[in-house]
């Protein structure tokens, strides 16, 4: 059983806590915004265990849809389900198990966050085929990991109001720059099986589009929050991020993958900086 339950974790990459960081610095953000402030310790842990359910959840679906090009990727030929050490349907019953936790913890908030709650889990669902059918398919991944900012206003409000369709633009902004450079990474290999991603559509342009999504995230959100007046915390925080855009760019400008992969793996921190500057905003108001 213990040998089971590793090779569960390796599919909801358990050991890579970087991605369920990715969607979990926007939700909180939009929970502190949406609350004007600390929104409770019950919408904390809801939204917190959810991010990490729904990010396992989605690992399982996207590995068994992924399997067969998987299989031609160096970096993922070894996950589990490709290397036939979990099948299939052992794989899509735990995602399933793993997406009714996540539920059971929306159901505890309110009825605009329950049917929010559908919509988000349609999108993850539809994400790990959209590489077959769109040329950008990061954009598709941009509104699924964005997804915890409406549902978080949801929560608080019982509504989703303009400002927080607003942050959602601005985070797609971020995923599309941090998941195009994990595209990067595989492009060649991508090329070989007829996959489509950002990094090859993009062309030698993915560096520079690859900053400019920065610059549009950080924008929309100073633009966003102005009003909300969080003063000198909220500004340091979103220089912080964009201190380390201008890292991430010495790291992807020459395209290794080695340079790509740790950008993209580091990309949680820009989330952070944003984050710790908009909750620190509402502390010193």
């Amino acid at each position: 059983m213990h040998a089971r339950v590793a090779l569960w974790l390796d599919l909801i990459r358990w050991n890579r806590p970087a991605g369920w960081l990715l969607l979990l610095w926007p939700t909180l953000s939009a929970l502190w915004v949406a609350a004007h402030g600390f929104p409770g310790w019950h919408l904390v842990a809801v939204f917190t265990l959810g991010t990490v359910l729904m990010r396992s959840a989605g690992c399982c679906v996207n590995d068994v849809a992924d399997r067969e090009f998987d299989r031609h990727v160096k970096r993922t030929a070894q996950r589990p389900v490709t290397a036939g050490r979990i099948s299939v349907k052992e794989a899509l019953a735990l995602g399933a198990v793993l997406a009714l936790l996540a539920f059971g913890l929306v159901l505890t908030t309110n009825r605009a966050t329950v049917l929010w709650s559908f919509a988000a889990l349609a999108i993850a669902l539809v994400y790990p085929y959209a590489k077959r059918y769109v040329a950008m398919p990061q954009a598709v991944l941009g509104i699924a990991f964005s997804f915890g900012i409406p549902m978080a206003f949801a929560a608080v409000q019982s509504r989703v109001p303009l400002l927080a369709w607003v942050l959602l633009l601005g985070n797609l902004f971020w995923v599309l720059a941090y998941d195009t450079e994990y595209a990067m990474v595989d492009r060649d290999d991508d090329l070989k099986i007829g996959i489509r991603t950002s990094a090859i559509t993009l062309g030698r342009a993915d560096v520079a589009v690859v900053m400019a999504c920065y610059g549009a995230f950080l924008a929309i959100w100073l633009a966003a929050l102005g009003e909300r007046e969080l003063g000198w915390p909220f500004n340091l925080g979103v220089l912080a991020a964009a201190a380390q855009a201008l890292w991430h760019w010495r790291m992807i400008r020459d395209r290794t993958r080695e340079g790509c992969f740790r950008a993209f793996r580091l990309n949680h921190w820009v989330g952070f900086a944003v984050f710790a500057g908009v909750a620190a905003g509402y502390a010193l108001k």
